[in-house]
């Protein structure tokens, strides 16, 4: 078997995790220490994110967007953990670098959450974050994991896009609600708007939305069902 087979054949051995498997483990030394994930966070939700490489425009504003936002995701479990393929010693010093920064004249943050170095390039394959345009550069990769460790989000980011706070935190709240009040949220949902329900399964269960009854139920057609919040 020759070099190309190889790296062929690996590639098709290692399956990116999807929505609904368990987050892939592994052991890693980051910025705040060792982790072993994602055991060290179970009972919390976690923002798992790849970002190409430390000293980098976009990725440097992402970091300090996400330092500036950290106490919000706090405050719904969320813990932060970011990962590249760069040093341990890259990345504290880019983290130092980060410190001296005033984006936008808003001032300066220090990172609270820690960077996984990952110069073997075995967590991010594991999460399929090493993609045919930069297989040498993790891309802007998003996982959102639950409390029980199980994968329910996944977005990705070209290179030259950054990405935006509000909606992975929007996701979450989303998921959030899901979880506890078994309801769906509709297409540029916020925090506060109507939600929708599920679509009936039986025939009489159909006739009794359309009849209406509830005042708090909106029936658009018998499988379109808004609920207005509280």
């Amino acid at each position: 078997m020759n070099m190309n087979e190889n790296e062929t054949l690996q590639e098709q051995v290692v399956r990116m995790p999807m929505i609904g498997d368990a987050a892939p483990y592994f052991r890693s030394m980051t910025t705040k220490g060792k982790v072993n994930f994602p055991g060290d966070y179970r009972g919390k939700w976690v923002v798992f994110f790849s970002h190409p490489a430390d000293f980098t425009p976009v990725c440097t504003t992402e970091f300090i967007a996400l330092a500036k936002r950290y106490e919000e995701f706090k405050a719904m479990n969320v813990e932060l953990l970011g990962l590249s393929i760069d040093s341990l010693h890259s990345h504290l010093a880019w983290a130092k670098s980060i410190e001296n920064i005033n984006w936008k004249g808003e001032g300066c943050v220090k990172l609270p959450f820690p960077i996984v170095a990952d110069i073997s390039m075995n967590v991010a394959r594991s999460y399929g974050m090493l993609q045919t345009v930069a297989k040498t550069q993790t891309i802007r990769a998003v996982f959102i994991i639950d409390p029980e460790g199980i994968i329910r989000a996944i977005l990705y980011y070209p290179m030259s896009t950054g990405r935006n706070i509000d909606e992975i935190k929007r996701v979450i709240l989303s998921l959030q609600k899901h979880d506890a009040e078994h309801v769906s949220t509709p297409a540029d949902w916020r925090p506060g708007d109507d939600v929708v329900m599920g679509a009936p399964l039986t025939l009489e269960e159909a006739q009794e939305r359309i009849a209406g009854g509830d005042d708090r139920l909106i029936p658009y057609d018998w499988y379109l069902t808004a609920v207005k919040e509280k």
